[in-house]
């Protein structure tokens, strides 16, 4: 299962909070139990709005494959030579 994204973390929770404040207005209970009740089956509201809510996919751009020259993959590098001011204070020393 993927990780839940932003969009899905938004309507989720708008869905908690608003069908639990809609469930007790209507509910009109006053005991504790019918409280948790109403709470409850807001949450479960919720969690199934974020989790049927349809993921968009993204395709992911990759770049393009250039040709790799083997000869310049094997060629040993050397280090440029120090240039500029204070390039030969270095060498030596």
């Amino acid at each position: 299962m993927q990780r839940p994204n932003a969009a899905q973390y938004a309507t989720g929770s708008a869905t908690v909070v608003l069908s639990t404040v809609a469930l007790l207005l209507l509910a009109g209970t006053p005991t504790t139990l019918g409280i948790a009740v109403v709470c409850a089956a807001g949450l479960f509201l919720g969690v199934l709005v974020a989790v049927t809510m349809p993921v968009r996919a993204r395709h992911v751009k990759t770049p393009t494959a250039t040709p790799v020259n083997v000869a310049e993959e094997t060629a040993i590098r050397v280090p440029a030579a120090p240039v500029g001011a204070g390039a030969d204070t270095r060498i030596g020393s």
